[in-house]
């Protein structure tokens, strides 16, 4: 079972920590991880990742949640080429209390979808302007937060505030529309 993980896993996935990297190994044993060890991301870190990515694929798959955005936008400037993963908020939700939403606490289920429905940052621009992101009620209008959470859903990109998720659906080359069909899906 073990050589079909590696088979299944030619990429190595970036991770923020220790308790991801176990959490992926359980169900994945083959599974190859580099972990940023929190949001500040060290400049030899990035240029692993950097090193790395000339010879493998490189998956991101970091928290839903702030330091997470921020650690992806980190990789992704020094790997581009990376491909995304994402869980939503809820897949992330701790079972016990005080704990913080991640990877580690996402079910089998949830791992394997975020890691077969990987996107790709496109080269192809997108035809969604702010005014029509605006219009859709995805800007900064009352119950956007929570129709941006169900459109990222939908979508498989994740959650991001109004400005990250717009700048996010024009990274994945997202068009005008799938957007509206995604946020008529969802209403």
């Amino acid at each position: 079972m073990e050589s079909e993980n590696k088979k299944q896993f030619n990429a190595v996935i970036i991770v923020e920590g220790r308790d991801d990297t176990k959490r992926l190994k359980q169900f994945f044993p083959g599974i190859e991880t580099i972990e940023t060890n929190g949001s500040e991301v060290s400049e030899q870190t990035l240029a692993e990742i950097r090193k790395l990515s000339k010879t493998r694929e490189i998956i991101i798959f970091t928290d839903p949640d702030y330091n997470g955005e921020r650690i992806r936008r980190l990789v992704t400037q020094a790997a581009p080429q990376a491909k995304q993963a994402f869980i939503t908020r809820k897949e992330g939700e701790p079972t016990k209390r005080g704990n913080s939403l991640g990877v580690e606490h996402a079910s089998k289920e949830a791992l394997i979808r975020a890691l077969s429905d990987l996107h790709e940052v496109k080269p192809i621009e997108s035809d969604i302007t702010k005014e029509k992101y605006d219009e859709l009620g995805l800007g900064m209008s009352s119950g956007a937060r929570l129709l941006r959470e169900k459109v990222g859903i939908k979508l498989g990109i994740g959650y991001g505030n109004s400005k990250q998720f717009y700048k996010r659906l024009k990274m994945f080359g997202i068009t005008y529309d799938e957007l509206k069909r995604a946020v008529e899906d969802v209403k």
